[in-house]
């Protein structure tokens, strides 16, 4: 097999220079590290571990010295990987079936809840990384398009979190249709303006976690974080192993901080869901009127003792959401990863899932981008697209397969649906077939006619609805646009920032085993996403460029 060296991929106990000034991309407004990184042989010597002495549910905290500072190299370029061994097959996944065509005189309205986790790419990267096509059931397309930053606009001010973006251009893979891309952008925030932050670590410690690729990353990841805070934020730290502990009282120490992650070591079962209930205790012992409270699990997912059933543990993280605490989980290792467990969790929990496979990626996630999953500025943000069957006559859903939602949920505030950060970013693309053209279901022998409504809209192709709450209210606020029929008859092939959107949701189908891309391939998406000079773009590249080695063989 031919081999791809990636970039961007641990060796472990290495952290990327937090002093290091990022480089921005105009138009992916995303940063990228610093070129100069780290050489090293081998990892660096684990600390030795400080006993933990566990009094009812409180542990005593160690001080050994903290984690190095992120490390930099002479030659510019990431280390390979630690090879860790996996077996895919003791890994848990609850893919759903690629989204179905709809038919817009039987179904003209899609709703879904928007979705900003992206622990399904890092996820994917970690397997093609590997050497191995990742699991079907483990890509979720729009986790790999949100992944990446794209030129959306900036809200003009704070009377509306986000803005809302429409564009046409026509299918790559297809000449009968079209695809519609809705784009949303919330609004930045200074560090100064930051809320004070109460964040619970929540670290599995258990005997599945001791491993190259869990809790020493695990240790570097939080590290990191605990490197960002401000003088009014607080850290708790909360282990779980056979039992749960709190290891370190709520501080913004960062030295402090680090010689507790230090002084852990792995060994045990897995009592999660006692850890998840001491961790919501702690959060809300130290509760922020107004603040960002929050618990973050970092884990396999593997829980063996306690609450382990899924559904338990949902219906106790609903219950505390509702109280203002929420949840991000934060994936690591491989073999027992059980990513079906993070990723509806943090669902769940209004929070985010991200999977951590590198430094670089702790640095992107706790690091780069805070504030966009710390600091939320819309909750229960849901869309609903209506289309207009005198236009459009079918269309599906790129994606979104585990976020979808009845019609009638859009304008209940009582149905749950995912928040959006300061910064983050939403894509979402449909695939849309004109009234007119061939699309993927012949039509129909007895099918109605179109409504003298939908007639006399012949201008509109499609009604987009967004509704939001702000971050302490109860009510939903409404925003909607029209998009235009000429849209579509002015649409060129996609361009720029959109071919790149475009070339990432092809490869999250192809690897999906999407039977409607009509052989567009590895090779079609490298041109299609054109060259970069973005780092995780660049990545992108080199990431279809293995799978496009695994599928030929070669």
């Amino acid at each position: 097999m031919r081999k791809f060296q990636l970039t961007g991929v641990l060796v472990l106990g290495i952290m990327i220079a937090s002093c290091a000034t990022p480089y921005k991309d105009s138009n992916s407004n995303q940063s990228e590290p610093a070129s100069d990184l780290a050489e090293a042989s081998s990892p660096p010597p684990p600390a030795e571990a400080v006993p933990i002495m566990v009094t009812g549910s409180r542990i005593a905290d160690g001080s050994q010295a903290a984690p190095g500072a992120f490390a930099q190299s002479r030659h510019g370029t990431y280390i390979p990987p630690v090879r860790v061994a996996v077996d895919p097959g003791r890994e848990q996944y609850d893919g759903e079936e690629v989204s179905p065509v709809k038919l817009v005189n039987a179904e003209p309205v899609s709703t879904f809840s928007v979705d900003v986790d992206t622990g399904a790419y890092a996820n994917t990267r970690r397997f093609l990384s590997q050497g191995m096509t990742p699991p079907k059931d483990a890509v979720r397309t729009e986790e790999m398009i949100n992944y990446f930053r794209y030129d959306y606009d900036r809200p003009a001010d704070r009377s509306q979190p986000f803005t809302v973006n429409t564009d046409v251009a026509r299918t790559p893979w297809n000449d009968n249709t079209y695809l519609m891309r809705i784009g949303l952008r919330g609004y930045d925030i200074d560090t100064a303006e930051r809320p004070a932050a109460n964040l619970v670590f929540l670290m599995d410690v258990s005997g599945s976690m001791n491993s190259a690729d869990k809790l020493p990353l695990v240790k570097t990841a939080l590290s990191g974080l605990a490197g960002e805070l401000s003088e009014q934020d607080r850290v708790s730290i909360v282990v779980y192993a056979g039992a749960a502990g709190l290891v370190l009282e709520p501080t913004n120490e960062t030295d402090k901080i680090r010689r507790a992650l230090d002084a852990l070591s792995a060994g045990g079962s897995t009592a999660g869901g006692a850890g998840l209930e001491l961790a919501y205790n702690i959060a809300a012992d130290n509760f922020i009127e107004g603040g960002v409270n929050r618990v973050i699990l970092a884990t396999d997912g593997d829980f063996n003792v306690g609450v382990s059933d899924r559904d338990a543990l949902v219906e106790m993280i609903e219950q505390k959401r509702d109280s203002g605490i929420t949840l991000t989980t934060l994936g690591f290792g491989t073999g027992n990863y059980n990513e079906a467990m993070m990723e509806q969790i943090a669902n769940h929990g209004n929070g985010n899932y991200a999977y951590i496979d590198s430094a670089l990626e702790a640095k992107k996630v706790l690091g780069d981008e805070m504030s966009s999953t710390l600091f939320t500025i819309a909750k229960d943000v849901k869309i609903q697209v209506e289309f207009n069957p005198a236009v459009i006559s079918q269309y599906r859903l790129v994606g979104y397969e585990n976020r979808i939602l009845r019609e009638e949920d859009f304008d209940n505030d009582a149905v749950d649906a995912g928040d959006i950060g300061a910064g983050h970013q939403v894509t979402a693309i449909y695939e849309v077939v004109p009234t007119g053209k061939r699309g993927w279901i012949a039509p129909r022998r007895y099918e109605d006619r179109r409504s003298g409504e939908a007639e006399r809209r012949m201008a509109e192709a499609a009604h987009v609805k967004l509704r939001y709450k702000l971050p302490d209210g109860d009510t939903s606020r409404l925003i909607d646009q029209v998009v235009m029929s000429d849209a579509f008859l002015e649409a060129g092939n996609p361009t720029g920032d959109f071919a790149f959107a475009v070339s990432v949701a092809a490869f999250g189908q192809l690897l999906r085993g999407d039977e409607l891309m009509n052989g567009f391939g590895h090779e079609d998406i490298g041109a299609l996403a054109g060259s970069q000079d973005n780092f995780w773009r660049q990545e992108f590249l080199q990431l279809n460029a293995l799978a496009a080695g695994m599928r030929s063989g070669g």
